[in-house]
């Protein structure tokens, strides 16, 4: 059996489409998806149905997932067509929204037509960091990260972040680390959606 009739097999793909894969599960499938048809096509299959079975049982799909997904398939079509891997620096407390000059100022980098709640783009993938551009209009509900580190550089708008009932108020030019372990929802403070540079790092075991 070769390595992608195994993949779409293996039972991963639903996993990883559920948000429920590891991380490094998670970076095995967006990279079988970058170089393979099928998976791909397997992958937007999958998404179908699940949205499908959660319409007719009134099951709400994870407000999360789905935009960060769309998002994979998103930089995945951009790849595809031609566009050139770029790795934004390491967020930290010292980083600056002109940091990420050269992502923020180009012309496709918007939330896509229609979106609600929560969108994002991809501007940077590696197995280890994920990073993406991400618009939040109301609210993101409560998480709990136990295996990546998440990080975000206010971009415009403001936002408090509650950590285990504790309110944490941020504005542009503001950086901060979710801890490991914590649950926490983002609430947005600002007439306008929040937009952010989020990056979730793996976690060294």
């Amino acid at each position: 059996m070769d390595e992608v009739q195994k993949l779409l097999e293996s039972g991963l793909l639903e996993l990883y489409i559920m948000g429920a894969a590891s991380t490094e599960d998670a970076a095995y499938v967006a990279l079988m998806a970058e170089k393979h048809n099928e998976v791909k096509a397997e992958l937007e299959s999958i998404e179908i149905a699940l949205e499908a079975y959660s319409m007719k049982h009134a099951i709400a799909p994870d407000p999360v997932v789905k935009p960060f997904l769309m998002a994979t398939i998103d930089y995945m079509d951009r790849l595809e067509k031609g566009e050139t891997p770029t790795f934004p620096p390491l967020l930290n407390k010292n980083s600056k929204v002109s940091d990420f000059k050269p992502w923020l100022d180009r012309p496709d980098m918007n939330p896509p037509e229609g979106w609600a709640d929560i969108a994002a783009k991809i501007i940077g993938y590696t197995p280890e960091v994920t990073t993406a551009i991400a618009w939040i209009e109301n609210a993101a509900p409560p998480e709990i990260h136990t295996d990546e580190l998440e990080s975000f550089l206010i971009i415009e708008g403001s936002c408090n972040i509650r950590l285990d009932g504790e309110d944490n108020y941020f504005s542009a030019g503001d950086f901060f680390t979710i801890p490991l372990y914590v649950s926490h929802t983002v609430l947005i403070t600002s007439d306008i959606p929040c937009k952010v540079i989020i990056q979730r790092g793996k976690v060294a075991a």
